[in-house]
């Protein structure tokens, strides 16, 4: 279920890819198609090209191809249906689904979510301007944090009375009763009455990866009630997919390969204000794996910007589990004991983003927090220390990590390194891998990213022969055949070509390797310095000469006589290739690719191994 094929058409015809790739890469034009330097990895040469006119996109550098879709998927980070209603509203279409129950849903969730980003309006007014917001303003100069900092991020004041939002939403806006509740903006009393969720509270909107609004995390300014206080859950509102601050940080974690993981809203408008604004936080929850897999898409590398006891007692299992599923680097910044990233904003700015440039790996910081504490002056206290490291190293599930920080040990706290190693190396010490604990978090699911795709590699004479069928097909249309291509992803890319409508339709019939060279192929425009005829000899000379060379093995094991005739032909076109006589080149090449094909049709023969050949230019 989802939604209606002809209006994904519709959204992908009726998008620029050019223009919507130019919002975040300078692209120039050469030729048909446009060049730049490729946002997916670093490089100095542009690799990445765009084909306007069958609207794909493709890198010879890391592989990375796809349509208008793709593109915003991989850079927005959202899945298939969001990439599309995203594309959709750009584009000006109006989208259907092919389930009536699921158009509902999504109609309901874009009303529950106008409800929540009318409400982040509300609440920013009375911040800025109502007299009750005062005590709210008054915190955040505390804090640091002026006027123009909380219009940055949207803050806001919710109002002390029960229902002072719900009567504004239904009165002045029209909300329905059922909106503001299942927007998790009020729920219903002992009364039967609405009451608002939020009063009296400093409020953080909270956005999806998309930048639509979801939620609040509320902040009490007194002693009454729990100090913070998060929206509860609802259609758009889940807290173990949604991290503060990630619609706005999306980009600079990509462009710095880092993303900073914070406890408080505050923390992350700290970062951001001082210069780091790859900063995000959870939302009234742990970080769970949800988050983390959104995460890994956009950066292998976490920073994490707890306060050193928040970070030092963290589940060690938990992350360095997700260090080996999604092959991340997870470090923790260098934060004074007892400070949080809030505090240094308003005691000692300059250190905040110190702490980001001197952070430590996971391991290392919690056996420099662990020694920091001991008394390395005797030999007891280097012992006692020994034991309670020789413990946390033996946590980490790598050997050969465990066996680097063992050397390392040895030499700070000058003990023979294979008495360390046995330590380390004993079973009451060692959680046992494939038994988790009780608490232990679930396996991870097959939802971790796959490895870079491997460059498909096939003939280059038949890649260039594809690249005229794709591009200008009359070049080769008068004497192409499927028995004249020999390498198997070749052959499904030039079958799918011929039995499918348009390149777009056989794009979507194709996968694996086969998709790969088809995608890269939409972006390689094929150049030639040579007449038309001539190219269309050099081709059919290029693409039938390694296929007949076949066939004569073939027909000599059967001790066919047709091989000798092949064989006179298979010289004569060697030699007119060797002077560059293509004309009689090609008179020869027509004979040769009427035996293969012949040959093929006729008797069905077992697809020919590839010969070892030089490969003609």
């Amino acid at each position: 279920m989802g939604i209606v094929d002809e209006d994904i058409a519709r959204v992908r015809d009726a998008t620029d890819l050019v223009s919507l790739i130019g919002e975040q890469v300078t692209l120039k034009r050469v030729g048909q198609r446009y060049v730049g330097l490729c946002p997916f990895h670093q490089e100095k040469s542009p690799s990445f090209g765009v084909n306007p006119v069958m609207n794909l996109f493709h890198c010879f550098g890391c592989q990375k191809s796809g349509d208008a879709i793709t593109w915003v998927r991989d850079t927005e980070h959202l899945d298939f249906v969001e990439a599309v209603e995203r594309l959709a509203q750009r584009a000006g279409v109006t989208l259907r689904y092919d389930d009536r129950n699921q158009q509902k849903d999504r109609s309901r969730k874009g009303r529950l979510a106008e409800a929540v980003g009318v409400a982040i309006e509300y609440y920013h007014r009375l911040l800025l301007d109502a007299p009750e917001g005062g005590a709210a303003r008054r915190y955040l100069r505390s804090r640091g944090f002026d006027g123009d900092a909380a219009r940055q991020f949207q803050l806001g004041w919710s109002p002390d009375g029960w229902d002072t939002l719900s009567r504004w939403l239904q009165q002045e806006k029209k909300f329905s009763r059922d909106d503001i509740v299942g927007a998790g903006l009020a729920f219903v009393n002992k009364a039967n009455r609405l009451q608002d969720q939020f009063r009296g509270r400093l409020m953080f909107p909270i956005h999806d990866a998309r930048g639509e609004p979801a939620g609040f995390g509320g902040r009490a300014l007194t002693d009454e009630g729990p100090k913070y206080k998060n929206s509860p859950e609802t259609p758009i509102y889940q807290k173990s997919k949604l991290l503060y601050g990630l619609h706005w940080a999306k980009e600079a974690i990509v462009a710095r390969a880092d993303v900073v993981i914070c406890e408080g809203y505050t923390d992350v408008m700290a970062y951001a204000l001082a210069g780091a604004p790859n900063a995000i936080a959870t939302c009234g929850t742990a970080l769970a794996d949800e988050h983390v897999k959104l995460l890994k898409n956009l950066t292998r590398n976490i920073t994490l910007a707890y306060d050193s006891d928040s970070a030092g007692q963290g589940a060690a299992a938990q992350w360095y589990r997700w260090e080996h599923t999604y092959d991340l680097s997870v470090r923790v910044a260098d934060l004074p004991a007892g400070q949080d990233p809030g505090d240094l904003w308003t005691s000692d700015q300059p250190k905040l983003l110190a702490s980001l440039e001197h952070a430590r790996p996971f391991l290392r910081f919690r056996l420099d927090r662990a020694l920091g504490s001991a008394d390395l002056s005797t030999l007891e206290g280097r012992g006692r220390a020994a034991e309670v490291a020789a413990a946390i190293v033996a946590e980490h599930p790598s050997e050969l990590v465990r066996d680097q920080y063992v050397m390392d040990l040895a030499g700070r706290l000058e003990i023979d390194a294979d008495i360390l190693r046995a330590e380390v190396a004993r079973p009451k010490e060692r959680p046992r891998e494939n038994q988790p604990s009780r608490n232990a978090p679930p396996p991870p699911d097959d939802s971790a990213a796959p490895p870079p795709r491997p460059t498909v590699v096939v003939d280059r004479r038949e890649i260039d022969l594809l690249r005229w069928v794709i591009h200008e097909p009359e070049v080769v249309a008068d004497w192409i055949d499927e028995p004249l291509l020999l390498d198997p992803v070749a052959r499904d890319a030039y079958e799918l070509l011929v039995s499918t409508h348009d390149f777009h339709e056989a794009l979507a019939a194709a996968h694996g390797a086969t998709r790969e060279l088809l995608e890269r192929l939409a972006v390689e425009e094929p150049t030639t310095d040579d007449e038309r005829d001539t190219l269309r000899a050099r081709l059919m000379v290029n693409t039938v000469f390694p296929v007949a060379e076949a066939l004569r093995a073939r027909l000599l094991r059967d001790d066919d006589d047709r091989a000798s005739e092949i064989k006179m032909d298979l010289d004569a076109l060697a030699h007119a290739r060797e002077v560059g006589d293509w004309v009689n080149a090609q008179v020869v090449a027509k004979r040769l690719v009427g035996w293969v094909v012949d040959a093929a049709h006729a008797v069905a023969p077992e697809v020919p191994e590839m010969p070892v050949v030089e490969q003609a230019e």
